[in-house]
């Protein structure tokens, strides 16, 4: 099934390895770090410019306005 991020942009939930809080990011230095290797390598795509979440899949990390609970109940609501 396809998952909406935001700014239509959708990716398959079987490829999502992980949904976090971006705020998280403030308090954890390894997320901070995990970013700006993603972004310095190019596997990081902002959807906006005040993420509510970053979804990590196997390929890229997109930084989406949707939070991570709202995207977490769309992937709990599919067909398993």
């Amino acid at each position: 099934m396809l998952l909406h991020i935001g700014q239509d942009i959708s990716i398959f939930s079987k490829d999502i390895v992980a949904i976090i809080d971006y705020s998280t990011i403030q308090e954890s230095e390894s997320n901070q770090e995990f970013l700006k290797t993603a972004e310095e390598e190019g596997f990081l795509m902002s959807l906006t410019d005040k993420p509510h979440s970053f979804v990590v899949t196997i390929d890229r990390i997109y930084l989406s306005p949707i939070s991570a609970i709202t995207l977490a109940k769309r992937v709990g609501e599919f067909p398993k």
